[in-house]
């Protein structure tokens, strides 16, 4: 080999590997924000990212584009490690025409994901891009609707994340969008589908571009983002722990740990429960209890805070747990709550992880605007993301169950392969003090004592219908225990369904009420 096929070689990936020159890096750096390269190196094993694809060029030639060169084609792709495992990844460079996505900007994106979906390893996209390559037209519209639809051929097949680190705008937020969960970080990253200035121009609304599509906007309000953080390594350290609770494709299973004792248990839980079954609390006090210790990360914990979903290891092994939150709308079921659960279900159902659910659930939350909202609608993806799933399911009612949002809970009638009751469980149509207004309301208001009669006959009921035994007797119930042996029950349900094996009947697919 010449010398001067050397230097050539050495030229061209020098230009590549500095993207949009020095001036446009620091004026990164300036914003706090790492470069698309910095951030692959941050995020993967030391040394371990092999770059594809990097002397790929663009070849429009409209509006002067000939003369113009954008290294790399304004995004870095490759594969690397992370904890060891099988990673593929690409970072938009913002540095090259701002990140501008373009015909030979998604090809690279596309190869990556053919490569994640064929080797059934986890893709994480790095996003930082203004937006559509204009001068490309529909090269570029086209190169987008490719990502789309691998987007959506590998879901289930292989865990997707995207990482929102900069502006995301127009059609460009529909990739994050189809992918399993979304990072934003606080005060840099935008994610909106028209932005402020032309939202003013059509409706007259004045809203900043924070206010819009802003991190917390979207973690808080919207629920189109899970996490947040506050800069650009806080956000990946997420994203590698978030990997350490996941298979890498949907025919492993999770990771598991060792070196945790199944005889661990935990006598504070049998004083955790409010005597007054009013009295809210915080779920996530017993869920860390339960779990391995700082074993716990909560997805989407800004948004419907009414229930809690997340990650966990217990006795080593990984689950998503589903919790009722009493703290938040007294843990009832809304409309953004439903829609919460249902997709994390679904995640896990779709790789592998066992489900824990804890339950607390007064109903379904009242109103004309849950009504008006599709509350049935909603609700039934709950209903029909618990009954689809096959992956081990565990319920521990915690002390409320009422009604149609004690069936949506992951009862035995939807599936759930064990279900533990806490003896002071009230599990019934409705509450006792409501279902004795109904059934005895001519006896309290005939009576001399009114109050005093309701008392008696909220507490007939409770022992004639809402309590736990009675529907350990019917089978609904697999058994009653005590709260401070609820962390060495799961361990061992865990591991007794661990072989579990449910076929759904042969179907193209369901018909999930969207």
């Amino acid at each position: 080999m010449t010398k001067s096929m050397l230097e050539r070689y050495r030229e061209e990936r020098e230009q590549v590997e500095l993207g949009g020159g020095v001036k446009r890096t620091e004026k990164q750096h300036a914003q706090g924000k790492l470069t698309a390269r910095e951030r692959i190196a941050y995020l993967l094993d030391e040394g371990s990212f092999i770059e594809l694809n990097a002397f790929v060029k663009h070849r429009c030639t409209n509006f002067g584009m000939e003369s113009k060169q954008a290294p790399g084609e304004g995004v870095v792709t490759g594969y690397g490690t992370i904890d060891g495992r099988l990673i593929y990844v690409f970072a938009q460079d913002f540095t090259v025409f701002g990140g501008s996505l373009g015909e030979m900007h998604a090809k690279r994106i596309v190869n990556i994901q053919e490569l994640a979906m064929k080797m059934g390893a986890p893709l994480i996209g790095l996003n930082d891009s203004g937006g559509a390559r204009i001068q490309e037209g529909v090269d570029a519209l086209s190169g987008y609707g490719e990502i789309f639809y691998n987007n959506t051929i590998a879901s289930g097949v292989i865990p997707q994340i995207s990482v929102i680190m900069g502006p995301c705008a127009g059609g460009a937020v529909y990739s994050p969008a189809l992918t399993d969960f979304i990072f934003m970080v606080d005060r840099s990253s935008k994610m909106f589908i028209t932005g402020p200035q032309v939202i003013k121009t059509v409706t007259g609304e004045t809203v900043s571009a924070e206010e819009l599509g802003g991190a917390m906007s979207h973690n808080e309000k919207s629920g189109v983002a899970h996490f947040i953080a506050n800069s650009d390594e806080e956000t990946l350290d997420q994203v590698k722990r978030l990997l350490s609770y996941l298979p890498s494709n949907h025919t492993e299973k999770p990771p598991c740990t060792d070196g945790f004792s199944i005889n661990q248990f935990h006598p504070k839980l049998n004083e955790q429960m409010p005597e007054n079954p009013n009295k809210p609390y915080d779920v996530k006090t017993i869920i860390e209890t339960v779990a391995d210790h700082d074993s716990f990360m909560e997805v989407q914990p800004y948004f419907a805070k009414n229930i809690v979903t997340g990650f966990v290891r217990i006795g080593g092994m990984v689950a998503g747990v589903v919790a009722n939150q009493p703290k938040h709308l007294a843990g009832t079921l809304d409309i953004d709550a439903s829609d919460k659960a249902a997709r994390f279900i679904r995640f896990c159902d779709a790789f592998q992880i066992p489900l824990v659910t804890f339950i607390d659930v007064p109903g379904f939350l009242p109103g004309v605007q849950q009504e008006y909202g599709g509350i049935i609608r909603h609700g039934a993806k709950l209903l029909y993301a618990y009954s689809e799933a096959t992956v081990p399911k565990i319920s521990v009612i915690m002390r409320k169950a009422y009604g149609g949002s004690y069936v949506a809970m992951s009862s035995k009638s939807l599936g759930a392969d064990l279900v533990l009751a806490w003896p002071n469980a009230e599990i019934a149509v409705m509450g006792p003090a409501g279902a004795a207004n109904i059934i005895f309301r001519k006896e309290i208001e005939a009576a001399d004592h009114p109050g005093t009669v309701r008392q008696e006959k909220v507490e007939l009921y409770r022992e004639t219908v809402a309590n736990p035994y009675v529907a350990a007797q019917r089978g609904m119930v697999d058994d009653i225990i005590e709260p401070q042996y609820t962390r060495q029950r799961l361990i061992s349900a865990l591991d007794m369904l661990e072989t579990k094996r449910e076929k759904l009947p042969a179907k193209k697919h369901g018909n999930c009420p969207l």
